[in-house]
């Protein structure tokens, strides 16, 4: 799906090269936020003796009870699935 967002400004100094320098930092900001979640899983992998999709594969069949250490490695895949998106989002955007 294509987007568009314009912005208007009436500044003298052209916005774009600020735009992509803000874009550059959030990139490297979820960046950094991606592999702190996988560093956290990865932790979760080591504690419970299998892999993420083994771990999933497991709660969604319901063999794995719940407990605040399996939300929290549930949240972590989730929020891991939200930064890689955005990170996706953003490195694919253009400023014309």
């Amino acid at each position: 799906m294509l987007q568009e967002v314009v912005i208007k400004a009436t500044a003298d100094e052209s916005l774009k090269p600020l735009l992509e320098f803000a874009m550059r930092n959030q990139l490297k900001a979820l960046e950094h936020g991606i592999a702190r979640t996988k560093e956290r899983i990865a932790q979760f992998e080591q504690r419970g003796g299998m892999s993420a999709a083994e771990f999933e594969k497991k709660l969604q069949a319901n063999e794995i009870p719940e407990t605040m250490d399996s939300i929290d490695w549930s949240m972590e895949l989730a929020a891991l699935r939200l930064l890689e998106g955005q990170y996706q989002s953003l490195g694919e955007a253009e400023i014309d």
